[in-house]
Parts: C-alpha cells; structure tokens; sequence
C-alpha cells in the first residue's frame, strides 16, 4: 500500500522538515529540531499537521444510542458544541482505540479517531452500529493543531469566534482567514490551545496565515517528534503504547473516563469484574535516578526480575530528566517504588513517580 501523504506535504518540505512513516502516512518529524518545537509549545506556541487523523460521524435517530453502547464515557453528558474523550472497547475491556466526541446535534456525532486505526475503528463501529449511519468522513477533513499559552492570542487574530467564551473540550464552527473550520479547544500536548478541522483544499491557506500572524509570537512549525514529548510529559497515552487490544482504561488510569453506571455499553461487564476484582497491573510513570534513556520495549525490573516493560520513554525537554511510563504488577505500582530499567544489557535504577510529570501552572 502506498505511504499516504497529507495536503500540507509541500508546505512542510518547503519548511525543511524531515519525515517519518507513521500509521501509513508520511508525517513530518521535526524541523529545526524536537527539543526547540517542545520548548516553543511549553513556553509560546507551536503549529502542528495531524491531518492524519481520523473523522467518522454518526448520525440519524439512534445516534445517540449507538455512540452510548459504543463508548466508555456517557454522552449524555454533552451538549451541541461540546467534545468529551473517551474509548472504543472490545468486550473483554480491550481498548479498541481512545477518541474524541464532538456532539454537533443530538442526532449527529463527529468522532475523531487514531490515525493507524481509522480502517479499523470504521469497521468496527459500522459493525456495531444499530440503527444509526456511519460515515467515514476522513476524507472531508484536514486537521491543525495550535498549541502553547500564546495559541489563543494568535488564533484570535485570524477569527471572529469568541473564543473566550468556548471552554476546554467546546468547538465551534465558523470562519478562519475567510475559510470555514470547526475550531475545538482541545489538544494533545498538556497546554491550552485548539484544533481546527478545515477543508483539505483550504487548509495550506489557514496553515500559511497562523504561522504569518504568529510569528512575532514565536510560533513554530511543529513535528510529530515534538508532539510525543509533549504527550509524555503530561501522561497522555498514546495507541500502541500505553493502549492496546491488551490492556484495559482501567489499567491504564483512564478509569476517570469509563462510566461504569450508565448503562450497557460493550467491554462494560468486564470492566465491572475487573473493578470488583481489582487491577492486577497498573500503568505507572518512572524517572531514571541513573543516566540513560528508557525506550519502548525496555524490561522494567524489580528485586531482579522482569515484571514488566516500557511503553514510552524518552529524556524530558522541560524537566530535564529521563521519564517512562510502563505497566508492572499492582504490588510494584505505589509512588517511591525502587525499580531497573534494562538498557541495553545494563540495568539502571528508576523510581516511580506520582503522575503527571509535568503540569502547566
């Protein structure tokens, strides 16, 4: 299958970017480098092409009904202009992928969804879909992401929205620079900000004028390399990683999102029974106390034995030290756990750590 490439590839090359093949996509990694865009995001803002990503909708008379036996959170809950996040489960509690729900009327929903499973989560919500239409709506969408405590500031300039008045996970649709968009304040970097949902066709002219409009702001031009950081550092997971057929919201620490009381809805028994049970492993975040660089894959040590592995890891640009998250047995979970990190042969000494790594002020 050909590597599939978003409507901004030659605004990007044109920026010097340098490219990674992720989900099927050629998607920029960097430009002047992932410890600069993270920095510009933590401290002013940074511009992101997630365009990759998924859009499917569910509409018609049952919509509601179907999203409500589909996810783990309660969609009761929003109203029109209001996103929620939250999870497609497998009926073992095997998480399927993690979402965002944009309710645009209470007979239409606009999920958007990872960009690896987007086929996937189609199938599988066209599977289970009722009474209800599904529709794969990927293909009428590109999608941008301004990030960083100046994002507002900037986006501002470029709209009449008011968006003071639109709160965390609210979205509104209208004009940017004169091209329609759906505008959610939301994001995936552990700062304010938003995500713009335009037309494929329109979105270089919205990219071109926020990085015009932004630059006596110091935005830049952001990479996924960038966005991993970001994430990590906040304690977001990401599909692949922390999540998987595998594992469960629950054993993830994403019980926070899986409304067990709502109603039936599919993994809901077995997230019940496991709750009842209680987790038998948990996701914990660590910090290196050694020098060394955790990454995916790594064994995770305790006492001299491999009790687990490292989803992410990387060395945080803003903390400045060598940070992890991996899942290891209930009993080893507790903050000020004294674990190893297996780098390489050589084992080096981490401590969990209370979560997040980092918050914003």
């Amino acid at each position: 299958m050909a590597v599939k490439r978003t409507p901004l590839h030659d605004a990007h090359a044109a920026l010097g970017a340098r490219f990674v093949e992720f989900g099927g996509w050629e998607m920029p990694v960097q430009y002047s480098g992932i410890i600069d865009e993270h920095t510009a995001v933590r401290t002013r803002a940074g511009l992101f092409d997630v365009s990759h990503m998924g859009e499917i909708e569910i509409a018609g008379p049952a919509a509601f009904d179907t999203c409500q036996q589909l996810t783990v959170n309660d969609v009761a809950r929003l109203h029109d202009g209001e996103a929620q996040y939250s999870l497609l489960c497998l009926p073992n509690g095997g998480v399927v992928d993690d979402i965002m729900v944009h309710r645009l009327a209470v007979d239409r929903y606009l999920f958007c969804v990872n960009a690896s499973n987007a086929d996937g989560d189609f199938g599988w919500m066209h599977e289970h879909r009722g009474n209800a239409a599904v529709i794969n709506r990927s293909n009428d969408f590109a999608l941008l992401a301004l990030q960083g405590p100046r994002a507002t500031a900037i986006l501002a300039r470029l709209t009449t929205l008011p968006l003071d008045r639109i709160a965390p996970f609210g979205f509104a649709e209208g004009e940017i620079t004169g091209q329609h968009a759906l505008v959610a304040h939301t994001g995936y970097t552990g700062e304010d900000g938003w995500e713009i949902y335009c037309a494929p066709d329109r979105v270089r002219i919205v990219w071109d004028r926020l990085l015009e409009v932004g630059a006596k702001d110091g935005l830049v031009p952001c990479g996924l390399g960038a966005r991993d950081t970001l994430r990590l550092e906040r304690c977001l997971p990401l599909y692949g990683h922390e999540l998987t057929t595998e594992t469960t919201p629950l054993e993830a620490g994403l019980g926070w999102v899986v409304r067990l009381n709502k109603g039936e809805f599919i993994g809901g028994d077995a997230l019940r029974e496991q709750k009842r049970r209680g987790l038998a492993r948990k996701l914990v975040g660590f910090e290196l106390t050694e020098a060394g660089i955790p990454r995916q894959g790594y064994p995770i040590v305790d006492d001299g034995n491999v009790i687990g592995c490292v989803t992410s890891g990387t060395k945080s640009p803003t903390l400045g030290k060598a940070i992890g998250l991996g899942y290891v047995p209930a009993a080893s979970a507790n903050v000020g756990t004294k674990l190893a990190i297996e780098i390489r042969g050589r084992r080096v000494a981490a401590v969990t750590v209370q979560l997040p790594f980092y918050r914003r002020s």
